[in-house]
């Protein structure tokens, strides 16, 4: 029988990480988007989660807890109902860490993987989009070549968080025809000859997190750097693993705009009566309570095909495309309920909105 209740271990990780979102990411969400940073000290705190090395083993230093799609689409929209830019900075690392504790070889995990348990938060991405119109991951222009013992990177990338201060960058690049299939991964360290990091992306939202455009000229790394070794990796399961954390964060940034706007709507009156009674805006508050419970029952049933290792690649689709449409529809509609109100930045649905726009666009960004 299918079961909508997380399990008890699963609501306690909800429960601290909701918590956190509310007492520690919030009350800094306004500031991060004005100034462009985040603070230090919420980014440690959040390290101090264990949301990284949880899921490393305890013989790498980790904390041995088994690794859960569904778990991780939890934790990801609560992070995205505290704060999306946020939310991005602090699951960045697993963008790296995930990938090589699922497929990487035994040497890349004893190099790689004990990195990431020490007391203080480390920074390392990867790098998935590509700065043209009609991107698709399957038929990426980023292209890797074998030269003896090498590979040799060319392309262009694009919103790659924290590319300039990460340790190393996981590129994605296409090996011969196209195809998810012929993806491989590339552990690039910083600082390899032929990485060039651009200046720093401009954004309509997302504007507390830092991005960037990256450049491949001829980038070479040892073959024993390639995620996986000659086997390589599964892109398509990685790339499924993604849409849902994309997926999870909308739910999450959707569910914001929607409690603002109901509590919004309850105490503002008007001809004597809270504007929530009025059937034109009950109306949209139902239909954005729906959404919002739809896309995340979609993101849910990916999250577990995941986690029992199913082809899970319909289901991610339709996750991550129906939850970006209901993040953006939600975040509208709470803006047209706060009325002139939701176009000033004394109100955060005007933020939301922005950030929610992203999502159409987003690939790669974080992973579950």
């Amino acid at each position: 029988m299918v079961s909508f209740q997380p399990s008890e271990e699963e609501q306690m990780v909800r429960d601290t990480v909701a918590a956190f979102a509310r007492e520690q990411i919030r009350p800094v969400t306004r500031e991060a988007d004005e100034t462009g940073s985040i603070p230090d000290s919420v980014i440690q705190q959040s390290w101090e989660l264990g949301l990284v090395a949880g899921a490393i083993p305890e013989a790498l230093g980790g904390g041995g807890d088994a690794r859960s799609a569904v778990t991780g689409a939890l934790i990801a929209e609560e992070l995205g109902w505290g704060d999306l830019a946020i939310a991005l900075h602090i699951l960045a690392p697993r963008l790296l860490v995930y990938p090589v504790l699922e497929m990487g070889t035994e040497e890349q995990k004893k190099e790689f993987l004990p990195r990431f348990t020490g007391p203080r938060f480390r920074a390392v991405t990867a790098a998935v989009m590509e700065p043209r119109f009609g991107f698709d991951p399957a038929e990426m222009t980023t292209t890797a070549r074998r030269e003896n013992g090498h590979y040799v990177l060319n392309g262009a990338k694009c919103y790659v968080p924290l590319a300039r201060t990460a340790d190393a960058i996981l590129v994605y690049a296409r090996l011969g025809n196209g195809g998810c299939e012929n993806v491989a991964g590339f552990l690039v360290p910083q600082g390899t000859p032929g990485l060039h990091i651009a200046e720093r992306e401009k954004h309509m939202g997302l504007k507390g997190i830092e991005t960037y455009e990256i450049v491949l000229e001829e980038c070479r790394i040892p073959a024993s750097q390639r995620l996986g070794g000659d086997r390589g990796c599964n892109f398509g399961r990685i790339l499924n693993q993604c849409r849902v954390a994309l997926a999870a964060l909308a739910v999450g940034v959707g569910r914001a705009a929607f409690e603002y706007a109901r509590d919004y709507a309850k105490q503002r009156r008007a001809f004597g009566v809270p504007i929530a009674q009025k059937q034109a805006i009950a109306f949209l508050l139902a239909e954005m309570a729906i959404e919002i419970d739809a896309s995340r029952l979609l993101a849910w049933e990916a999250a577990w095909k995941l986690d029992r290792g199913e082809e899970a690649t319909r289901e991610a689709v339709l996750a991550k495309q129906y939850a970006a449409n209901t993040a953006l529809r939600v975040t509208d509609g709470a803006v047209q309920i706060l009325g002139g109100h939701g176009y000033i930045r004394d109100h955060p649905v005007e933020m939301w909105l922005r950030n929610a726009r992203g999502f159409a666009v987003f690939e790669g960004l974080a992973i579950v």
